[in-house]
């Protein structure tokens, strides 16, 4: 292996190292809360980093020199006075960089928590395989008079169960109401009373014969409310009479 090739091969067994990376560290040199960090301070920082870095190969190099380029660019127009029209947003773009590294301080954190627990392998050992060992379980179950017979009980309530079939009644609904009365649209040129156009079956027997005139009328009031029908009564408590409108 020639030395071209020793020079590409570094590894940082310590955390990750990279551009974003330093900038966490940078940022902490300034003894402040992360989200009071100068940016235009830590672009000058991260400048005198990579002018102090000696031999730094330039494929490694590249993702450094691209950092250094937007934070030049992100100083610039902190420096600058901007315009209200101008898309890009300055102070933004700031809060999300000190955002980044709040998390990748965090992330920091909970590895090297991580890294600190005890792992299998190494503090932690494991039992190993068992040997000519056989396992021996005995279950035991204690149980009252009252608890059996109830036990008991629940079991033939559940073979014996019933199914009860309640017959659903006759109701003439609203929308009954409403769908009978829209099949004499074209036939309600003249007044008609209201109590001709309950179903044969509502109006012959007695009991059937109120839910019949309820549902006839409550779609009256709905095709009324809508504006499609005219409705009158002359006097209290005589007929209902329904025209279309």
């Amino acid at each position: 292996m020639n030395e071209s090739k020793n020079i590409l091969f570094e590894v940082d067994v310590e955390n990750y190292n990279g551009p974003l990376d330093v900038l966490l560290d940078l940022a902490k040199a300034q003894k402040v809360n992360l989200e009071e960090v100068s940016i235009t301070k830590l672009a000058d920082q991260f400048y005198n980093y990579i002018s102090n870095k000696k031999n730094l190969n330039l494929e490694v190099a590249s993702e450094y020199l691209l950092m250094a380029t937007w934070l030049a660019y992100l100083k610039s127009k902190l420096l600058l006075p901007g315009t209200p029209d101008e898309d890009f947003k300055v102070q933004e773009v700031a809060e999300r960089l000190k955002l980044q590294l709040k998390k990748l301080e965090l992330i920091r954190l909970l590895s090297d928590q991580m890294l600190k627990r005890k792992r299998l392998g190494r503090e932690i050992r494991t039992r190993g395989i068992k040997g000519n060992i056989r396992s021996i379980y005995s279950s035991e179950y204690r149980l009252n008079l009252f608890e059996l017979l109830k036990a008991y009980s629940s079991i033939l309530m559940t073979k014996d169960f019933q199914k009860m079939n309640i017959p659903k009644l006759p109701v003439f609904t609203t929308e009954d109401g409403i769908k009978t009365i829209e099949n004499f649209f074209g036939k309600l040129v003249d007044w008609k009373k209201l109590d001709d156009l309950i179903p044969t079956n509502f109006r012959s027997e007695k009991k059937h014969r109120r839910t019949g005139k309820a549902g006839i009328f409550a779609g009256s009031l709905e095709l009324v409310k809508e504006g499609n029908l005219k409705i009158k009564q002359n006097k209290l408590y005589e007929d209902i009479y329904i025209k279309e409108n």
